[in-house]
């Protein structure tokens, strides 16, 4: 799976400068997705054993970007939720996220902008690990929620192509739950609630048409903290991968890989990975 998600990122890129850009004009370009996905297994009789299971995940992907003479301003909105419901362990949460990106940049020179970026991102409701309990939350919402913000450099080919570099970005990890902060949960001090960085930050988008009716969509976030270290780079990557039957029926296939120290604190693993998979409703807007 790993050398299958290293070609496709690879490939989007190579391809990328394989395609003409449609040339920018001034004013708002808007547009979005939202897909709705579902699965369900069911059994009887099945020899080989199983469980009967029905799943189902929600996905919004919303852009708002201005270009207005040498001033760009780009903004996506990501919101994610998913639940599984089965025989043996009930309901159970598979899929949470909320997301805002806000990256206003300045023309300096070519493709080169002065920029300033948010990101701020958090998640709906209580997270458990189910492998241990589904009473005692691990994760809710603002617990934690990450505020990343900073200046720096833009190069940008096209909405759809854009790298972006922060020499002096400041992150904010916030953890509201007292639970949480007592334990001292997502690298905040025991009984804070706040924990402060400053570091180097890169974060690359691209987006791009694989062949008729299959898109690709890479977000890749880099992070280290200059203070606690600094050799500890946090990754965050997101693959999205839509393949499109018709106008409103897809197949959705979303990677989400993260390397953070701090979220796994405590735990056997540093590296978190998910896949979401499924046929269902897609509508873009």
């Amino acid at each position: 799976m790993k050398k299958l998600v290293t070609l496709l990122v690879v490939f989007s890129f190579v391809a990328s400068f394989a395609q003409d850009e449609e040339a920018s004009k001034d004013g708002w370009k808007k547009g979005g997705n939202f897909s709705l996905l579902f699965n369900q297994s069911s059994f009887e009789n099945w020899v080989a054993g199983g469980d009967n299971a029905l799943a189902g995940n929600f996905n919004v992907n919303y852009d708002a970007n201005l270009l207005k003479g040498d001033y760009t301003w780009d903004n996506k909105f990501i919101m994610a939720y998913g639940l599984a419901n089965s025989e043996s362990k009930g309901s159970i949460k598979t899929d949470d996220r909320f997301e805002i990106n806000s990256l206003v940049g300045k023309k300096a020179f070519g493709n080169w902008y002065y920029s300033m970026f948010v990101n701020f991102l958090t998640q709906f409701t209580d997270g458990y690990d189910y492998t241990i309990s589904d009473e005692i939350a691990i994760s809710k919402a603002f617990a934690p929620a990450y505020l990343t913000f900073g200046p720096g450099m833009l190069w940008k080919k096209s909405d759809n192509f854009k790298i972006n570099i922060s020499p002096a970005t400041g992150k904010l990890t916030i953890v509201t739950d007292e639970v949480l902060s007592d334990l001292g949960a997502f690298g905040v001090d025991p009984g804070e609630t706040l924990r402060t960085e400053l570091g180097f930050y890169v974060g690359a988008y691209h987006k791009v048409d694989l062949m008729k009716n299959i898109s690709m969509e890479n977000i890749l976030n880099l992070y280290s903290n200059y203070l606690d270290k600094p050799e500890d780079v946090d990754v965050n990557h997101q693959l999205n991968l839509v393949l499109q039957v018709n106008k409103y029926i897809s197949a959705n296939l979303a990677l989400h890989t993260i390397f953070d120290k701090n979220m796994t604190d405590g735990l056997e693993k540093d590296i978190q990975f998910k896949e979401v998979f499924g046929i269902g409703f897609n509508y873009k807007f």
